[in-house]
């Protein structure tokens, strides 16, 4: 029988090929520009050397290729294999500047203090056990290191009756405007079953990211609300309202 990591990984699977599309569609729109801005904003500064950035959850590439496009010294990992190939696809010009490796975002393979910046998308609420993530990745950091976690409360419209009736308005307000529905496209029953195993689901965030950060020894912790805004375009901000983006900063 499957576990959930095993279940997580054969759906993401699943969905490289399209998933490697919006990825690639962000890389050629302005959002590029935008999430380097953002970043860049956040980022710790190094003297003398190249930032080294930790993209965990890369998926098909995006924040790798953008953080490798700014001359830093990128690694990218994740545990999906297909994830990983269309990464290396994408990233084009800059796939040797990268170092793609298939890894456990709970186990890190790396020497404790390797990287001045972590970063990281919709890739928490995935992790079955994410506050063992969050020690490991704080292991991996040095000193004055930092996170940038982008995601949000996805699938908490299964346990909250109030978040549930928001989210089917979602879907209405996507017809009205005639835009795509993100939700429609995916299979959403499998997402669905393996988000119902998953303890973030039923977990109201980021305020539980940041009291674990805080126990995990962060010495700074951070959360900005409403990323979406900035981030997203009028057809994710449509589908997504009731899942608004946050974004949270955690300091060594």
């Amino acid at each position: 029988m499957e576990n959930i990591l095993e279940k997580v990984e054969n759906y993401w699977d699943k969905r490289s090929e399209g998933y490697s599309e919006v990825n690639v569609a962000e890389l050629n729109s302005y959002k590029m520009d935008v999430w380097k801005e953002l970043i860049n904003r956040y980022k710790p500064a190094v003297i003398g050397r190249k930032l080294k950035v930790l993209d965990i959850g890369t998926g098909p590439g995006f924040f790798a290729i953008t953080m490798a496009s700014c001359g830093y010294d990128v690694t990218a990992v994740d545990y999906t294999d297909a994830m990983l190939h269309k990464a290396k696809q994408n990233a084009g010009y800059y796939r040797n500047q990268i170092n793609f490796m298939q890894m456990d975002a709970h186990h890190l393979s790396f020497a404790d203090n390797s990287f001045d910046l972590i970063v990281t998308r919709n890739l928490t609420w995935n992790l079955e056990r994410p506050d063992e993530a969050y020690k490991e990745w704080h292991r991996v950091l040095a000193p004055g290191g930092r996170i940038l976690n982008f995601d949000a409360n996805w699938y908490l419209h299964l346990y909250d009756k109030e978040k549930r009736e928001e989210y089917f308005n979602d879907r209405i307000k996507s017809e009205e405007a005639g835009v795509n529905d993100h939700y429609i496209k995916t299979d959403t029953k499998a997402m669905e079953e393996i988000a119902m195993n998953l303890p973030l689901s039923r977990t109201m965030r980021p305020q539980w990211d940041a009291a674990i950060l805080i126990n995990t020894g962060f010495n700074k912790v951070m959360v900005e609300q409403g990323i979406g805004a900035v981030v997203w375009d009028q057809e994710e901000q449509i589908n997504y309202a009731s899942t608004p983006m946050f974004m949270i900063f955690a300091e060594k």
